[in-house]
């Protein structure tokens, strides 16, 4: 709690002065933002359903930052919690918990992969497709677990290299939900990645 309510305060405040609800004027991202806060919130609440060894929760944080941006994907994530607890409660520690490790670390981290990418690659399609929103989020995702787990967040009753395995195999389960959704937005719903630009990844000019 020391570390993670910071964490998330400092990503509130950047957020909010950036003033990312301004990408919601145009109408474009209103579906996909209520898409993942009708969906996304029983994902962050399965581990609470259950009581396997292992939680099985995906993160879903890569994808809305590619779907979002950063800044909204910063006020969408915690509100993604919140649901969750409606779904299946948790204490005020363990939803701020989810929102930095399952929300803003991954989140932030994918930020970075994508300026990466775009330095050294430019803007090319198949790297956005498959090296941001695939391996992209394979890397976040399993960075943000270790990070968790360094921070004590370890799953109980197992040890510490079956706890690394299983975070790595859902980083992979992360990655391939991401690639596919971005590569099917790409092609029939660009409109919905506020991250892709006909006019930079495909050069078209706009009407």
């Amino acid at each position: 709690m020391e570390l993670e309510a910071p964490l998330l305060i400092a990503a509130l405040a950047i957020a909010a002065f950036l003033r990312p609800w301004r990408m919601l004027s145009n109408g474009n991202l209103v579906s996909p933002l209520l898409g993942i806060l009708v969906i996304l919130p029983w994902l962050w609440a399965m581990p609470r359903l259950h009581t396997m060894p292992l939680p099985l929760q995906l993160s879903g944080a890569c994808a809305v930052a590619l779907m979002l941006g950063w800044p909204l994907a910063m006020l969408v994530l915690p509100a993604v919690a919140l649901l969750s607890d409606l779904i299946a409660p948790a204490s005020w520690d363990a939803l701020i918990a989810q929102s930095v490790w399952h929300g803003v670390v991954p989140a932030t981290l994918a930020l970075g992969v994508g300026v990466l990418l775009r330095r050294f690659t430019g803007s090319v399609p198949f790297v956005f497709i498959l090296g941001r929103a695939f391996a992209g989020t394979v890397v976040c995702t399993f960075a943000a677990e270790i990070l968790a787990q360094w921070a004590g967040h370890e799953f109980s009753n197992l040890g510490l290299g079956l706890s690394t395995v299983g975070r790595w195999l859902l980083a992979w389960g992360d990655g391939f939900l991401t690639g596919m959704m971005a590569a099917v937005f790409v092609a029939f719903r660009p409109q919905w990645l506020a991250t892709w630009s006909d006019a930079r990844y495909l050069e078209k000019k706009s009407d």
